[in-house]
């Protein structure tokens, strides 16, 4: 008996020895026969799958002294020697390891650089292996980075990290990475079995599979595991205690929940996860059961023969595999795989597989048709009209929807009943191409017959035009059609309730953009920062008249039409009140910059509206009481009304207490500075239009415009 472990005992102590790493094995034998050494190296992997190992070998071929004392580097190193022996027991003065896990700071770096500039003392080379690199603090990085890229002669840099993502580029440039992969679990099963022969431990073949399996490709881990089950065991290794050890699912489990589910039998799987809450057994190693399970199966359906025949539980693989379509099999190995991150979310991990396994039979079978969803009763709907050149009147009648007339008898077919739709289905039909030029535009059919004729072929019946006098004027002739790409898409009409006879139609809507007639009196194209919505060249010229006190856009270009609904309501005008304007005066003053008042106290202040002013008893303390309209509830608050009274009684010379309401400001400082700066806007366009050398500028170049927003007010006044 020993007291040293297995992952100890076993360690490797050369290449030779080394399981499941030949591609780094090779690299390093060759670079080291040849001559070909790097000054720092990196090996990264998963834990337990020998990168200290690997540091510890080479460590040894470099500094090999061979039996005889008179070896060099070698890729073989003897074991017998001073530093072979003094490296394996972690006693060789120039190997030195150093946890970053724990040493990480810039403190431990800079002792290491200081142990650099020294020399060996009994080896060829000084080692410095730096584990759990990425742990490393950045300063301790960037204090490594220049004797990593230039270390003396003498010197080499071993680093071993988990994640290299977390390490920086500028240290990975200077490395030379090895990437130590997983080991295979038939791997991990050869080695664990020459273990278990040199201890003289029996062991089951179904032991040693489980055993590396559960390793998950790490070499220590598997060795950890094996020393736990001989403990378990009593110095044997069986698979039913391994099994217990591990809380694997046997495998039998899980075929039988596999063929449950490809028999869509419900009873049977809820019985199985009753067993298996009965027998204490895992749900997750159920799911992991049955994803290994999966996995074989469509391996041997995508290639037959294909499972080693040497596997036991290929037999079962092969059996399930017959019994369960090969994209069913996909389906339910995503479902499984991504039902283990679900167990977590319910108390009763038994309840989660169920409904992870129920998934699967929501799924109809491969080749059974999904029941048809019930239909729904057909809706009368008005096909969207495409407008190319003239506006059509929102106004039209829908005949319900029947079958198609050539199958109807006379007397049964309805006649069209005007049905207002108040929310028309959009129904796709052909934007019908603008004509190119009017000779061509006479050859065509009109829009209306082409509407007719797309409605009917779908099944539609639209109502005939309005009379004459309730359309809308038609477009003006466009100077030069559209480019096809350029056109705008056709949009649906909206359906409006039949207007009665004898009372105007609405006005019809603003025609697309791509539409409008371009300026014939110019013949030039409008300049590339003038958008679609501007006024007609006549419009421009008309400056005459002051500007307008109205609130409201200086520069109004024609209406866009847009829905009622997404239209905003128009501010209601300023009120200016007596009560605005001594609140104005007293507070005007503390609201402008150096004023005293700022950020939310100075809001307060210039949207609040006063409402009264009170004289307060001499009991109470005398001065006034101040009572005042607020919208924003955030701005009532307690501590910003106690500041705004403080702030006015310095100012005042008298106490002030200020009482607030909730509701909406009709005369605020605000609104009174806001109706001062649109006056300033309209003045100013004003002055522009009514200039003389805008004028003639304008009255020069037809199509010049004068762009919306450009026009600013030197200096607003405030009110």
């Amino acid at each position: 008996m020993t007291d040293v472990v297995l992952a100890r005992k076993y360690r490797p102590r050369s290449f030779e020895q080394m399981v499941g790493q030949t591609h780094v094995v090779q690299a390093l034998t060759h670079a080291l026969q040849s001559g070909r050494l790097h000054h720092a190296y990196l090996f990264t992997g998963t834990r337990g799958i020998g990168k200290t190992t690997v540091s510890r070998i080479l460590a040894k071929s470099l500094n090999c002294t061979g039996a005889d004392g008179r070896g060099g580097v070698t890729a073989r190193p003897c074991g017998v020697c001073q530093a072979c022996t003094e490296i394996d027991a972690d006693r060789y003065i120039d190997y030195i390891e150093l946890d970053a896990a724990s040493n990480r700071s810039i403190d431990e770096i800079r002792d290491l650089i200081e142990r650099a500039a020294y020399k060996p003392s009994v080896g060829r080379y000084k080692v410095f292996m730096i584990d759990e690199a990425h742990q490393l603090t950045k300063d301790a990085f960037n204090a490594l980075l220049k004797t990593l890229e230039e270390p003396p002669e003498y010197l080499k840099f071993v680093l071993a990290t988990t994640d290299p993502e977390k390490m920086l580029p500028t240290v990975l440039s200077r490395c030379l990475q090895f990437n130590l992969r997983p080991m295979a679990p038939e791997t991990v099963r050869e080695h664990l079995q020459q273990v278990l022969e040199a201890e003289a431990v029996p062991a089951d073949a179904g032991a040693l599979r489980l055993l590396s399996r559960a390793a998950r490709g790490s070499m220590r881990d598997a060795l950890s595991l094996t020393d736990q089950a001989i403990a378990y065991g009593g110095g044997q290794l069986g698979e039913d205690a391994v099994r217990a050890m591990l809380g694997s699912v046997d495998r039998s489990h899980a075929l039988r929940l596999v063929q449950a589910l490809a028999q869509r039998d419900g009873p049977a799987v809820l019985a199985t996860v009753d067993g298996l809450r009965g027998r204490g057994l895992s749900a997750a190693g159920t799911l992991e059961e049955m994803a290994a399970l999966l996995q074989q199966m469509a391996v041997e359906q995508a290639v037959p023969g294909a499972l080693d025949d040497n596997d036991p539980d290929s037999a079962a693989a092969r059996e399930a595999a017959a019994a369960l379509a090969a994209d069913e099999t996909q389906l339910l190995y995503g479902i499984v795989i991504h039902g283990r991150a679900e167990l977590g979310l319910l108390s009763d991990e038994y309840a989660a597989l169920t409904m992870v396994l129920l998934r699967f039979l929501a799924f109809p079978p491969a080749g059974a048709a999904a029941p048809a969803p019930a239909r729904a009763a057909p809706l009368a709907v008005t096909p969207p009209i495409a407008r190319a050149s003239a506006p059509v009147a929102p106004v039209a009648s829908v005949a319900p929807v029947h079958a198609p007339r050539a199958t109807m008898p006379a007397a049964a077919a309805p006649a069209p009943v005007p049905v207002p739709v108040p929310v028309p289905v959009p129904v796709p039909v052909p934007v019908p191409q603008v004509a190119p030029s009017a000779q061509a535009a006479q050859t065509l059919p009109s829009p209306r017959a082409s509407q007719a004729a797309q409605a009917a072929s779908a099944g539609l019946h639209v109502a005939e035009p309005p009379p004459p006098e309730m359309a809308a004027p038609p477009a003006p002739e466009m100077a030069e059609p559209p480019a096809p790409e350029m056109a705008a898409p056709a949009r649906a009409v909206a359906t409006a309730p039949a207007v009665p006879v004898g009372r105007a139609a609405p006005t019809a809507r603003a025609a697309p953009a791509a539409a409008r007639p371009a300026p014939a009196a110019s013949g030039r194209e409008p300049p590339p920062w003038v958008d679609d919505d501007l006024p007609p060249p006549e419009a421009d010229g008309d400056a005459a008249g002051p500007p307008d006190d109205t609130p409201g856009p200086a520069l109004a270009g024609p209406a866009r039409s847009a829905p009622a609904a997404t239209v905003a309501p128009a501010a209601a005008p300023l009120q200016a009140t007596a009560m605005g304007e001594l609140w104005s005066q007293t507070l005007r003053p503390l609201a402008a910059p150096g004023g005293g008042l700022v950020a939310l106290v100075r809001e307060l202040a210039v949207q609040a509206e006063l409402l009264s002013v009170t004289p307060r008893p001499a009991a109470d303390g005398g001065g006034r009481r101040w009572c005042l309209r607020v919208e924003r509830e955030s701005l009532r608050a307690p501590a910003l009304v106690l500041k705004l009274a403080g702030a006015m009684q310095a100012s005042l010379g008298e106490p002030v207490q200020i009482d607030t309401e909730s509701g909406v400001p009709q005369d605020s400082i605000s609104r009174r500075d806001a109706q001062a700066r649109e006056a300033a806007q309209r003045q100013a366009e004003h002055t522009i239009r009514s200039d003389a050398a805008v004028q003639a500028l304008m009255a020069q170049f037809p199509g010049a415009r004068i762009v919306p927003g450009s026009i600013k007010p030197v200096s607003p006044p405030s009110a």
